[in-house]
């Protein structure tokens, strides 16, 4: 969410009515989260020159680990030298501490790709903000799941039933401090995520959303406190459900 709110704030800046952009003071600390967009702080140190050139020679974009040569255009200013700076900016400060992380393992090598493209400048930004929202839509419609095993049928439902939520093993990416709390697509999603988890025996699908639109999924390592609900299911290993329990 963080990556692509900047990135459709830098396509902005590059396409801006004044000219292309560059935020010269380019720091985490330049920004703030509003309402799930990402928004700079501090415009002061932004500007619309670009550096005059007279050859490529003279469009040297450096930084303390890459050097990038760009060309020189016909009106004597070095080509895109804004946009470039913006983006790998934005790759060494963003993208390579939060793209490597916490995506569904099917739609890590496209993440791999953009922080690879722009690590190297091969993408500018409109190439960028595409691939993003490729990703986005994969991992929004679920298509990155297809052609997968089927999970669910490891599962008993209980309809009718959820569970407490309370302190239980921890996972990662969870969204709670207590337990594990995962976003998913589906049901059947969920049911691959617990099937992969040794801690885990029993799954809800709870009525929260992330920003995706995508339900929240507490997975639970036991069978515990049971609460009538008319809306919710419980999903419970058929090899955890052989007990007494049911």
């Amino acid at each position: 969410q963080i990556c692509l709110s900047l990135v459709k704030l830098l396509f902005y800046l590059a396409h801006s009515p004044l000219g292309s952009i560059v935020l010269l003071d380019f720091q985490p600390r330049q920004f703030v989260m509003v309402d799930g967009n990402l928004k700079v702080t501090d415009m002061d140190d932004a500007s619309t020159e670009e550096l005059s050139c007279k050859e490529d020679n003279d469009c040297t974009l450096d930084f303390p680990t890459k050097s990038f040569p760009l060309k020189c255009s016909a009106i004597g200013k070095c080509e895109g030298i804004n946009e470039k700076k913006n983006l790998f900016n934005a790759y060494r400060y963003f993208f390579t501490y939060l793209l490597p992380h916490s995506a569904p393992a099917a739609l890590r090598p496209f993440l791999s790709d953009i922080l690879n493209a722009t690590g190297d400048l091969r993408y500018g930004i409109n190439e960028t903000l595409e691939a993003f929202e490729k990703v986005l839509h994969l991992y929004k419609s679920g298509l990155y799941l297809q052609k997968r095993p089927l999970h669910l049928k490891d599962f008993i439902s209980l309809k009718g039933f959820r569970t407490v939520e309370g302190e239980d093993y921890k996972c990662w990416p969870s969204y709670s401090h207590l337990g594990c709390l995962l976003s998913v697509h589906s049901a059947e999603e969920a049911a691959g995520i617990c099937n992969s988890q040794s801690q885990c025996q029993s799954f809800i699908v709870t009525q929260r959303r992330t920003w995706t639109g995508r339900p929240l999924a507490l997975f639970q390592s036991s069978l515990t406190d049971l609460i009538p609900d008319a809306n919710a299911v419980v999903y419970i290993k058929r090899s955890a459900s052989s007990g007494e329990r049911l």
